[in-house]
């Protein structure tokens, strides 16, 4: 979400020889579709979209607090870099509570 310029609804993540995907974002309503163009080889393209909606880890820690978990810890990506104000996304691990 932070790679949207103000004003700027659509960010690129491919563009290859064959294959061209943008994501599209509402910011009111945290909700965005993943587009993708695909060129096949015979020539023809076939387009598919799928529907996501970003949320804070904020609001994952909450949800997951009202079901009766805990934290246990939170990472970067999975490779295991840590998480910082920084990171561009988060792989978070959830503990049911005893």
């Amino acid at each position: 979400i932070r790679r949207f310029p103000p004003g700027q609804d659509a960010v690129p993540f491919h563009i290859g020889e064959r294959h061209v995907g943008f994501d599209t974002y509402d910011m009111a309503t945290q909700q965005g579709t993943s587009h993708h163009y695909r060129r096949h080889l015979d020539g023809t393209v076939t387009y598919g979209a799928s529907n996501f909606r970003y949320i804070w880890p904020a609001e994952c820690d909450l949800m997951a607090q009202l079901a009766g978990m805990t934290l246990e810890r939170r990472l970067a990506d999975w490779n295991g870099a840590p998480f910082t104000g920084d990171s561009e996304s988060h792989v978070s691990v959830w503990r049911k509570s005893a």
